[in-house]
This record gives C-alpha cells, structure tokens and sequence, in this order.
C-alpha cells in the first residue's frame, strides 16, 4: 500500500479563487469609494473623499510592509475600527464586516473559479477526505468565507484559517500547525495545495505534507521546483491523488 492521505488544505488566492493580474490602486480606489458611499448612507461624519481615501491606503501600507517583515499579520477588520472611532463613527460589528465587504467587492469581483472545482470538493469530502484552506490575508475571515459561500465552496472547507485571525503568516509553522490540530490531521497524512514556492510550498515541505504546486504558467517547468508534485489546474488535485491510498 503507498502512503495515505486523509485530508487536503488549499491555499485561497490564485489556488482556489484566480485573481491574475490585478491593478492594485484601481481596486483600492473603487473599494474606496464603496465604502464612503455606505459610510454616506449610515450618515456617519465624513472629510472629503481623497482624504479618506489617503489615510486608509497609507494605512494599509504600513501595516501590510510591517506584516511582510515580521511574519505576524494584521486583521483589517480592527484595524477599521479604530479608524471608525478616531472618525467618530458609530458602527456595529455588523456594520464594520458589510462596510469590509465593500473594501473587498471590487476584488472580489475580478476572481475566476475553474469550472467544476465546487463538485470536485464535494467529491472529495464524499470520498473521506477533510478540507480546508490555509491563507495569507489581512480581509477579515467573514467578508472571505461570504465570498466562498458564493462561489459554492464554503460547505466543503470545513477548516479554514486565515492569518489574519491567528497573527501569523505562512510559511510560519504556527499558521500550519493550527490548521493541521483543527482539522485533526497529521502532516504526513496531509496534502497541501498552493501557488507560491516561498509560502506554500516551502512551509508544507517543513511540516512534512505533501505539497502540490499549482503552476498554470509553467515558472517551474524545468523541474527544480521542491514541491512533490506540479499542478496547471486545480482539477488536477484528483490527477495527484491517484498515487496515493485516500481516505479512511
């Protein structure tokens, strides 16, 4: 018999959700103008647009480069609210988590999800498998898990941890160690599927999972990638799996 996998994380960015190419500043800016328009409709006291829109940009700049340096990550979610209080706005948490949401929509927006990976996940479930994510990002775990609601996902992730609720970042073996208890895993038993070398696949590697890199652009074609195996499409993952004994 080969080796048994029981469960399989995924990263979220580029793994599950495609987002490509993004004009950053663009997104920002649109998300922007959602959020004073719902701040508007709240009737909460605003500065003009293009001050608003510069201090929360230079916010989440110097937070994003912080968590970059330190490996440890931040929740936009408090961080919103205290600019809310500072702002004297009057929000509840209710309030904050729909006005994250349209920070997030314009982004959220540009993401493709490849045809059949909602029926691939609960294929897998349905095979014994327990899934979940593991995942980068200072969005707030609600605005993410309505948006893999949406795309027809969020019933089969029954683990999802995100850096910004447990402080720290892949590939930290904190983030994954957490992910690997909740899903009552152990690692040698775990695949780990993800888009980025430095993060993904190296900080599997160190827990001894099974990384699959997911390449649609061919970077790692010339075979010196340390992941174990070398994906295109996410569809793939089944492709994998028929290496190994599965479930149970």
């Amino acid at each position: 018999m080969g080796q048994r996998i029981r469960g399989i994380l995924f990263d979220l960015g580029d793994t599950l959700l495609d987002f490509g190419k993004i004009d950053v500043p663009k997104l920002f800016k649109a998300g922007a103008e959602l959020a004073y328009a719902y701040l508007r409709e709240l009737e909460q006291p605003l500065p003009p647009f293009r001050r608003y829109h510069r201090r929360q940009l230079w916010s989440i700049r110097w937070h994003y480069f912080k968590s970059r340096l330190t490996g440890r990550e931040f929740n936009s979610l408090d961080l919103m609210a205290r600019i809310a209080g500072t702002s004297g706005h009057e929000l509840t948490r209710e309030q904050l988590i729909e006005l994250a949401w349209r920070w997030y929509q314009p982004l959220g927006d540009t993401a493709t999800v490849e045809e059949g990976l909602p029926e691939m996940l609960a294929g897998l479930c349905q095979a014994g498998l327990t899934l979940g994510l593991v995942s980068n990002t200072f969005v707030p775990s609600p605005v993410l898990d309505r948006h893999l609601q949406r795309e027809r996902m969020l019933d089969w992730l029954s683990v999802r941890v995100y850096s910004c609720d447990v402080g720290y970042r892949k590939p930290l073996p904190e983030i994954f160690r957490e992910a690997l208890g909740r899903a009552e895993l152990k690692a040698d038993e775990t695949m780990f599927v993800g888009d980025s070398v430095r993060t993904d696949i190296v900080g599997a590697n160190r827990m001894g999972m099974v990384s699959v890199l997911k390449d649609p652009g061919d970077r790692h074609a010339d075979g010196r990638c340390p992941a174990c195996h070398r994906i295109q499409s996410i569809l793939q993952v089944r492709q994998v799996l028929q290496d190994y004994d599965v479930g149970g």
